[in-house]
């Protein structure tokens, strides 16, 4: 029998409480500016850094990022109301800036009062372009393996390009270009960091060039998963450590190279900043991540982060620097290819490269970067607000 501590039982019944009091709220966070209330913000996004704990802030980026987000605009004077971007239950308020990171943001416009700044936050590729890479992804699996995955990582179709005034976006200039922007403007905002590492250059990097690691989350098809089994079952001489909470369907076609091929370990859900993941990135040099499609990999920044070297496709919309690789074709073939390389290089130029990925990381993905560049955007929105406000007068 598993038995729960009292700290566990406390942070539990806290959650529920929590959750609760957001129900008779109306499922709306409200936050109040310090200084005179000079407007109101509708934040679509997501209301759990507002209702849980510190310790959640550290599993996905977007939770800081978006409490940090109505930090900023609280600061400029704005009461802000936060909802769950799939909710379609909308204050009844005027709102002068409207927020959101749902592709289909036509489908609640009627239900935003007021004429609002609308401001369309790209986490990912363009829906068109995700959904047809992910259905190519899922195929390929079924044509390789008899396997029909249901595990694909799809959008829902929209128009929230076409109705924003601002489109933001985590990605690079291959996300981008995936959307049909027609002329429409684009701020890039920096991807953050849940969590931050020394310098890998004490690393010893001879006896870590064997070692490899996929880190990813739900869709595994999708996040290329795959591809990297069949090369690393291809390649017994080199180890390969996957992270990641997994998609049954895909564990059950893949169980052989998960649970029954040497050279290969399946680890399940982790702590980016426990034990098991930093003794499997000391014991690795790079990481293996051919997505079909991503709004900036999270997954690519935090092994960055650490030291590890990037093996990534164009479509993860990460810019390696130089220091890492861009797979060209997302192929099996490719991926052996390039995993011998890349560990055929000397320790000297391994730990160059393992070190120039890591500065890259802390120079340009950090929550301080982020917070800068979206406290820039949202002083330049509200410049925009007493403009319009004062051509009505």
């Amino acid at each position: 029998m598993t038995m729960i501590s009292s700290t566990e039982q406390t942070t539990n019944m806290t959650s529920l409480l929590q959750k609760i009091a957001l129900r008779l709220r109306g499922n709306v966070i409200r936050i109040q500016p310090r200084r005179p209330i000079k407007g109101a913000v509708l934040l679509s996004y997501i209301t759990l850094p507002f209702i849980a704990g510190e310790e959640t802030l550290g599993a996905h980026t977007n939770r800081w990022e978006c409490r940090e987000i109505a930090r900023i605009f609280a600061e400029l004077g704005y009461a802000v109301d936060v909802v769950d971007w799939e909710s379609e239950r909308i204050p009844k308020r005027d709102y002068d800036i409207w927020f959101d990171i749902r592709p289909d943001m036509e489908k609640i416009a009627q239900k935003v009062h007021g004429d609002p700044y609308k401001i369309f936050h790209a986490t990912g590729t363009y829906w068109k372009f995700q959904n047809e890479a992910s259905r190519a992804r899922l195929n390929a699996v079924a044509a390789r393996r008899g396997a029909r995955l249901s595990s694909g990582r799809f959008q829902k179709p929209g128009r929230s390009v076409e109705i924003a005034d601002l489109i933001t976006m985590l990605g690079n200039d291959f996300t981008a270009s995936t959307y049909p922007l027609a002329g429409k403007r684009v701020v890039h905002i920096p991807i953050s960091t849940t969590h931050i590492f020394p310098s890998p250059e004490t690393k010893d990097f001879e006896a870590a060039r064997r070692g490899f690691i996929w880190l990813g989350g739900a869709g595994m098809a999708h996040k290329g998963l795959d591809l990297v089994l069949e090369a690393f079952a291809a390649m017994p001489e080199f180890t390969l450590t996957a992270f990641g909470k997994g998609d049954a369907d895909f564990i059950n076609a893949y169980h052989k190279e998960l649970y029954e091929t040497p050279n290969i370990s399946y680890k399940g859900q982790v702590d980016i900043g426990g034990r098991e993941f930093a003794e499997a990135a000391s014991r690795s040099i790079g990481l293996v991540f051919p997505s079909c499609s991503e709004g900036c990999a999270g997954s690519v920044i935090e092994c960055m982060h650490v030291g590890l070297i990037p093996i990534i496709s164009r479509e993860s919309s990460v810019d390696v620097d130089g220091s890492g690789i861009v797979l060209r074709e997302n192929t099996k073939d490719e991926i052996e290819k390039e995993v011998r390389r890349l560990a055929s290089l000397p320790a000297a130029e391994l730990a160059s490269r393992a070190t120039a990925a890591w500065a890259y990381a802390r120079e340009r993905h950090t929550r301080e970067a982020f917070s800068d560049a979206f406290a820039a955007l949202a002083r330049d929105v509200d410049r925009l607000i007493k403009e319009r406000r004062t051509a009505i007068l």
